[in-house]
């Protein structure tokens, strides 16, 4: 019918007898062979503790229909057309880590050509099982598959292959969104035919989408906090050990932290097959803040000893303020070693435990020189002897008691400063063992960080 547009013409000449549910080939020991091709749009979301991956891709394919073949000289010099998707058959290939029905538009028309070729070009959300590793988080690299196979025809029936060139779509990062969290590093393809149990062959193509995340995010909010808390605890260790001001504040330090690891606990992927090596770093620095604190409370309860215990036993005298100053290298080690005040040392000699008894008779002989001199001089009568020797006795007692007291005093002074030496020389040593820890485990984390980032 002239009267009929071309496209009409073509149309129902092509779909008057076509039989949708019939593979497309004249002879049924040909095989259809469907090229498809994946451009990654962008990268939705990456749910960790499910484990699910949500890409946003554009997929083509394209097969040869033997029925929807047609001579353009015919019509018009038509040499393609759309024609509905639903009026022609459609190869079976679904991807089989599909998890759930992403929101994908749904684009009626395929186009067709006039050898045969029918190419479905479309948009779909891609919602699929990924095995996420976190260990390296927030410096990790993600390799999910996208596995596209028919569902029901074996290799024999629907055979599948590349479109472009592996390198092509390796590389392929033009219509990619890269703003957000992740960035699309290459899409690997592999061809790979598989069987079951036995049964037939199946072809299978396979897709690696391997995507980095950006670390800036989380380097500002997780771990610059903590590092900046972990220095606060090491400057804390230039407070004097014989205050209580290091313990509050090194308390005020753990509490900080403990809220800090509140907030950002909604941050950190949770997974139940891991943990990233974050956390343990969270968990370690806390650990470290507890070591810390337990540190400062045993060098303050050490230094405040004082009058209730003994002198520093003489090897710990020969360890810590001998030893262990010329270790440490601290220059001023004179003022570490023990001394003895002179009170001290008349404590200790034997000579004089005596000196009451002589003071007492000292005083009593001068008395009667007294009274015998007196006799050729007008003096003040004198107090008789019986009243005043108990008077000089005890006021002999009272200065031999002072005497005592003093030295008492001066002894319990000497013990505390021992102790307070003692004490400084075990801060600095623990200060430095704690630095060192410190350091080699910032230096093995920001190692092996660098290393997966750059890697």
């Amino acid at each position: 019918n002239s009267a009929k547009p071309a496209l009409l013409q073509l149309s129902d000449y092509l779909l008057t007898h076509y039989r949708k549910g019939v593979r497309p080939v004249q002879d049924w020991r040909r095989t259809t062979n469907v090229a498809i091709d994946v451009m990654v749009y962008a990268i939705l979301s990456v749910d960790e503790k499910n484990q699910v991956l949500t890409t946003y891709l554009w997929y083509r394919q394209h097969w040869i229909d033997e029925f929807l073949r047609w001579n353009p000289e015919d019509f018009d010099n038509i040499t393609q057309m759309s024609i509905p998707t639903e009026s022609i058959w459609v190869p079976d290939i679904l991807i089989n880590e599909f998890v759930d029905v992403g929101k994908s538009p749904d684009i009626p028309y395929v186009y067709i050509r006039y050898h045969g070729e029918v190419q479905n070009l479309k948009p779909i959300q891609v919602v699929t099982a990924c095995s996420l590793d976190i260990y390296n988080f927030p410096f990790d690299v993600q390799n999910c598959s996208l596995t596209f196979t028919s569902w029901l025809h074996n290799i024999r029936d629907i055979n599948i292959s590349l479109w472009r060139q592996p390198e092509l779509v390796k590389f392929d990062k033009s219509i990619f969104m890269n703003q957000g969290e992740w960035e699309l590093l290459y899409v690997l393809s592999q061809f790979r035919e598989f069987s079951v149990e036995g049964s037939d062959s199946y072809a299978e193509m396979k897709f690696y989408v391997v995507i980095r995340r950006r670390p800036l995010f989380y380097a500002v909010n997780l771990l610059l906090p903590s590092i900046f808390l972990m220095v606060m605890d090491i400057v804390g260790f230039y407070l004097p050990p014989d205050s209580g001001e290091r313990v509050s504040f090194k308390i005020t330090l753990l509490l900080g932290y403990s809220v800090f690891l509140i907030i950002v606990s909604d941050t950190l992927p949770a997974t139940a097959i891991g943990t990233p090596l974050i956390g343990v770093y969270f968990v370690v620095c806390m650990a470290l803040l507890v070591i810390s604190l337990t540190e400062t409370i045993l060098i303050v309860r050490l230094v405040h000893k004082q009058d209730l215990q003994p002198h520093v036993p003489d090897w710990v005298k020969h360890l810590v303020l001998e030893r262990a100053t010329i270790l440490l290298c601290i220059r001023e080690r004179q003022k570490f070693y023990p001394s003895r005040t002179p009170s001290s040392d008349i404590s200790r000699h034997p000579e004089n435990n005596d000196s009451t008894a002589k003071l007492n008779h000292y005083g009593c002989e001068n008395f009667r020189e007294y009274e015998r001199t007196a006799g050729a001089r007008p003096l003040p009568a004198p107090p008789a002897q019986g009243e005043s020797c108990p008077v000089v006795e005890s006021i002999l007692q009272e200065i031999a008691a002072i005497r005592q007291f003093l030295e008492k005093r001066d002894e319990f002074r000497d013990i505390a400063r021992e102790w307070l030496q003692v004490g400084y020389v075990l801060d600095v040593l623990l200060f430095r063992v704690y630095l060192v820890a410190v350091l080699a485990y910032s230096i093995t984390l920001g190692t092996l960080w660098s290393i997966w980032q750059y890697a």
